[in-house]
């Protein structure tokens, strides 16, 4: 994530360094930012990445900060215009979002063109970045209003980061900058931050252009008409390849006979005409690759052959004996060279050194290695079953009642067996209602929660099975209004021994909303201006809404 907003953010600091350009930043404040990358929060990561990247803006930058889910959960209306666009904005950046709740729901529709309005995009030149972990859950089409703003904008761009998104979920908001003529990138994790702040955060300043070279003489005439001509095959005996997507990298060799000057890159069938000499040539066909020397001649025709000593692989993952070859599937092969790898999804094609190949593929929660001999010139073709169920996820209120459709659903899922410690294998998670896992035959658990209620799901999958489990919650909606109040809190209506009750949630203003196991409960409301506390209590019924107002 922080690697991907200094990329975005990047390219903004580049464009306004010869303009006047004004720009807002859309963050994603939801409460989906609690999940976390790699053990740590994503709200966090984006935080001190927005940190050491204001860190750089140029001082006359005019930047500002919107924020939508912010400040409650359930609506759509949630969002704010944090910090106005002006230079010098930095410090008030960096200090909202250190300060700001992750609570609500994802109206990143609305948020971008209220930021488009805020910039004037109908008058002048304007640029959005839009920072999100989720997709749209107010009814808004991110793809249309993309073709709306670069058709009524001036100058109008929009970058999109999707952080922690899939592929597919990616598409879905992509658009959005595409239709702008921004761009998107995909952030999945941290590790490539430190690869590139040195050419994000304060890239170096440009070299100026080397002088023109002086005309390089003409060469006489050659007597041939190519005077080099390599061939490539996989394996001693084996045919030369054509137009397979053999790649020839050209470098003069230097006093020692190893690589100097870079001369050419040519593809497939090459035939050519190099100056006299000694060069060295790598020639290479997918992760193959093979090194040598060659001395060319004016008035000869030189042909190279390079056996690469390889086979082809051609894997296809598959969920089950008999499933579809799944394109989801990560298919790695460890090939022969020290530290070699390459991964792909999906089917797989690939071209590898000869020798013992390595191959894992993993889908979901399942994961299987073998192992492959390959010969030189040989072609191995393989279904690899990974073996696993697919289950599709979602949760009710209650038994027979609504779905819960919210990006604050979080759906855990664990192994079934206790270890001795009590704990429990974790499976994978995530947000939002339809979640999907491919897992290993065996026993599990769902876990299941939104905001204060929670339930647990026992279920059983076999390989090949597609299963659907819903959770029913027992749970209802009750939403609090307290005029006046500065702090609400739900506590259990049964007291402990010592006189204590449970807390059940809490929140800063005077409203409160959220999801509780049905049940009885005590709202207590705080209020400064009348010096008291009031409680009221209230009863909560699995899949239904209770509104309660305590009075002052």
């Amino acid at each position: 994530m922080r690697f991907t907003i200094l990329a975005v953010l990047s390219l903004l600091w580049a464009a306004t360094a010869q303009a006047a350009d004004r720009a807002i930043i859309v963050l994603d404040a939801s409460g989906s930012m609690w999940g976390q990358i790699d053990g740590k929060p994503k709200l966090e990561i984006a935080r001190q990445t927005l940190r050491k990247v204001l860190t750089t803006v140029p001082a006359d930058m005019e930047l500002g900060l919107i924020a939508y889910g912010h400040r409650e959960k359930g609506s759509c209306e949630d969002i704010e215009l944090v910090v106005p666009p002006a230079a010098g904005t930095a410090g008030a950046i960096t200090s909202a979002a250190d300060s700001m709740k992750f609570l609500g729901k994802t109206p990143l529709s609305a948020a971008v063109k209220k930021a488009a309005e805020d910039l004037k995009y109908t008058e002048d030149k304007a640029t959005v970045i839009l920072i999100t972990d989720g997709l749209e859950t107010c009814n808004a089409d991110p793809c249309a209003l993309g073709k709306e703003l670069e058709q009524s904008g001036v100058d109008f761009t929009a970058h999109v980061v999707g952080f922690g998104l899939t592929a597919e979920e990616g598409k879905k908001v992509a658009c959005l900058a595409e239709n702008t003529g921004g761009k998107y990138i995909q952030a999945s994790d941290e590790a490539a931050l430190e690869e590139a702040l040195k050419v994000t955060v304060a890239p170096p300043p440009p070299t100026p252009p080397a002088p023109a070279p002086e005309p390089a003489p003409v060469p006489a005439p050659a007597k041939v008409e190519f005077n080099i001509i390599p061939e490539v095959v996989l394996a001693e005996g084996s045919p030369a390849l054509k137009d397979d997507g053999q790649v020839f990298e050209v470098y003069k060799a230097d006093a020692s006979g190893a690589k100097g000057e870079r001369v050419t890159t040519e593809y497939n069938a090459w035939r050519g005409n190099l100056e006299p000499g000694d060069y060295v040539i790598t020639a290479g066909l997918g992760e193959a690759k093979l090194e040598q020397a060659v001395k060319v001649e004016a008035d000869k025709t030189t042909a190279p052959r390079f056996n690469l000593n390889a086979g082809t692989l051609l894997l296809r993952p598959r969920p089950n004996e008999g499933g579809e070859i799944d394109r989801n599937a990560q298919v790695i092969v460890d090939f022969p060279g020290e530290g070699e790898s390459a991964s792909n999804y999906g089917e797989t094609k690939i071209v590898v050194p000869a020798g013992e190949q390595k191959i894992t593929v993993k889908l979901g929660s399942g994961e299987l290695s073998e192992t492959i001999q390959l010969a030189a010139g040989q072609t191995v073709e393989k279904d690899i079953i990974v073996g696993v169920g697919h289950l599709t996820i979602n949760a009710f209120y209650a038994t027979g009642g609504d779905k819960i459709d919210s990006s604050n659903l979080f759906v855990r899922i664990v192994k079934a067996q206790k270890k001795i410690d009590g704990s429990r294998d974790e499976m994978g998670y995530n947000y939002g209602p339809d979640q999907k896992f491919d897992l290993p035959a065996g026993d599990y658990v769902a876990i299941v929660e939104m905001d204060q209620a929670t339930v647990e799901v026992p279920f059983k999958i076999a390989v090949g099975e597609s299963r659907n489990v819903d959770a029913a919650l027992n749970a209802g909606v009750l939403s609090v209004s307290a005029p006046g109040a500065k702090f609400i809190e739900v506590l259990e209506a049964k007291k402990d021994l010592q006189g204590n009750r449970k807390q059940f949630g809490y929140n800063w203003g005077d409203t409160h909303q959220t999801t509780l196991t049905a049940g009885d409960y005590v709202v207590a409301a705080d209020r400064e201006a009348n010096g008291g506390r009031k409680e009221m209590p209230v009863t909560v019924k699995a899949g239904e809404r209770v509104e309660i107002a305590v009075p002052e």
